[in-house]
């Protein structure tokens, strides 16, 4: 079973993806923020996160950062999940160094699905 850490502010989209996570048979858990998600990551192993790009306390690249500094988590894919879907963003975004995938929100539930498939373990 593949798990995954699913980081985001906004407390809908964050129930949204676990509900989708969870029917697709995945192992899901989320959190609110990047602060939250590292002390998640220092206590338990994950195959897969999916992270928000802005948020208040502590923005996705800084904390995925940090996360990818944590030698179990070194190779762990992180997903970009942002709001930021203008012409460059993906670029820009994937430029951080730090994020091995991007997708924009509003996501499309079977383009979803597709990406989470292409990561099960």
């Amino acid at each position: 079973m593949t798990k995954v850490l699913v980081v985001d502010d906004t407390p809908s989209n964050l129930h949204l993806a676990l509900e989708i996570l969870d029917g697709e048979g995945f192992i899901a858990q989320g959190v609110e923020g990047g602060a939250e998600a590292i002390k998640k990551t220092e206590k338990e192993i994950y195959d897969l996160i999916l992270m928000d790009v802005k948020m208040p306390d502590m923005d996705g690249i800084e904390a995925t950062k940090v996360i990818k500094k944590n030698h179990a988590h070194k190779n762990v894919p992180v997903i970009a999940l942002t709001a930021y879907a203008m012409v460059g963003d993906k670029e820009k975004i994937l430029n951080a160094g730090c994020f091995e995938d991007y997708m924009s929100k509003p996501f499309d539930m079977s383009d979803f699905i597709k990406k989470m498939e292409k990561y099960r373990k």
